[in-house]
């Protein structure tokens, strides 16, 4: 008998349970951060596509202040989500390319994001792409109290369950290592689903105690796989006035770059990450948590639209020049928006935000003290959530010493945004590229020749912050 009612205390005490109004409000708010992989400027309806469809996407952005000029740390995944959990520059430790490597080390010495919220009392989930243990380092080594599908992985071997098998004749890249802590899946079960479902799980089971959610999907990344009805859907949609547009342009310093919108599967994996979305804020709201939960919606970096090669592509980046790899904006602009419950309304924000700017913004909304020893290059902007004045003088950087010319066809560089403009100096081949970001988004005009004194202040920028930082670059 007393097995039987300490079994029925342990049920009623993980049911979910509807949270009264009133008692949100007095609780520390919980954070919904909702990262996307691989994930265009271009790649949502509320932005301008006409071809993806995000409707839960577009009416939580329409909720929420909407960033223009949000950016990437670094146009590839490692470099960027390292960033994002520290918020400090990659080039500082080496990421990427310290040693020769492709990847960089998260150091367990890191006093990152996820051990702020833990220290602060939150309850902290983590779950799908990590890609930073390249030091053994997992989520729950950094402070994530649950991680499911979090390690090694870039990306799955396939979107179909079991994730570590390709299919479809994807064969990997040779590094991606296996996704875990994610069996209790079914034959065919699609990833982006079952990541929303621990996610479902986990709000359902603490909605008591404030919690951190980074639900990092590993959709949008290659393989291209999406459910079938859906890919039918969208080839449907690719009608004569689609199939006749230019597909592909050429750029001389960006290879060639995808120019339409029209990868049925890409679009049928937009719509997963869509009702991903929905279902988790749609969760919030009928346990009357929405009122008490921020939420960030973002991605890592810009869409797959360039390569040096023949890979298939994923997206244009349009008007944006370029994509992935590329420190043009259509590799480092990303979608971005906040829904800050009784602070944010409505609205857009030209504000200049970079991953490092994440951690400390998310500890001043939820009043947890800054880690000014940790994110050193990170400049919270929470105020202008606020209503407050932009400041966008500061210097942002980016640096990518690993060129990747024969696939996305991008070249070594260091790059710099000042206000509205923006240097690129590719080093390794002695030029460098000026854009007025405001006047020219789509980076066709380079001003380096017209405008010298611009083109050497920042230029002197970008060398003594390589000074700094002990920028990798590569010796030839």
């Amino acid at each position: 008998m007393l097995r039987y009612l300490l079994l029925v205390l342990v049920c009623v005490s993980c049911s979910s349970k509807k949270v009264d109004s009133n008692e949100v409000t007095k609780k520390q708010p919980n954070v919904l951060f909702f990262l996307v992989d691989d994930f265009g400027w271009m790649d949502t309806s509320y932005q301008g596509s006409a071809f993806y469809e995000t409707p839960k996407i577009d009416a939580m952005a329409n909720q929420s202040m909407r960033f223009s000029q949000a950016y990437a740390a670094h146009p590839r995944c490692v470099p960027s989500r390292y960033a994002m959990i520290t918020g400090k520059y990659p080039a500082r430790e080496g990421i990427p390319g310290k040693g020769g490597k492709d990847l960089g080390k998260l150091k367990s010495t890191e006093f990152g994001i996820g051990k702020a919220f833990k220290n602060a009392g939150y309850t902290t989930f983590f779950a799908g792409k990590w890609h930073l243990a390249s030091d053994e380092q997992f989520p729950e080594d950094q402070g994530f109290d649950f991680n499911y599908g979090g390690g090694h992985a870039g990306a799955p071997k396939s979107y179909f369950y079991p994730y570590n098998t390709p299919k479809n004749g994807y064969k990997g890249n040779g590094k991606e290592k296996i996704i875990s802590n994610l069996d209790d899946a079914k034959e065919g079960d699609y990833l982006t689903d079952h990541l929303t479902r621990k996610t479902v799980d986990f709000i359902k089971n603490n909605t008591e105690n404030p919690f951190f959610i980074y639900l990092s999907h590993y959709g949008v990344h290659t393989p291209f796989e999406g459910k079938e009805t859906y890919k039918k859907y969208y080839e449907g949609k690719n009608d004569d006035k689609i199939t006749a547009q230019v597909k592909y342009i050429e750029d001389n310093n960006a290879g060639q770059s995808k120019a339409i919108q029209d990868n049925a599967t890409y679009a049928a994996m937009i719509q997963s990450i869509d009702e991903s979305f929905g279902e988790i804020t749609d969760l919030l709201k009928e346990l009357n948590l929405d009122e008490n939960t921020i939420i960030v919606f973002t991605s890592d970096h810009g869409g797959l639209s360039n390569r040096g090669n023949r890979r298939k592509l994923a997206t244009s980046n349009l008007p944006l020049r370029a994509g992935k790899g590329h420190n043009y904006e259509g590799g480092i602009r990303v979608p971005m928006f906040i829904k800050w419950p009784g602070v944010t309304k409505n609205a857009s924000s030209d504000q200049i935000v970079t991953g490092t700017d994440y951690y400390p913004t998310l500890l001043e909304m939820t009043n947890i003290p800054a880690q000014t020893n940790q994110h050193i290059d990170g400049i919270s902007f929470a105020d202008v959530l606020q209503g407050a004045a932009l400041h966008n003088e500061r210097p942002v950087f980016w640096h990518s010493p690993l060129p990747r010319l024969k696939s996305t066809g991008d070249r070594a560089n260091t790059t710099v945004r000042v206000g509205n403009f923006k240097l690129i100096d590719f080093y390794e081949q002695d030029r460098v590229e000026l854009y007025n970001i405001k006047e020219d988004i789509g980076e066709a005009y380079n001003l380096s020749t017209a405008m010298p004194e611009k083109t050497n202040e920042l230029l002197n920028l970008i060398t003594n912050w390589r000074k700094e930082v002990d920028a990798f670059q590569l010796e030839h």
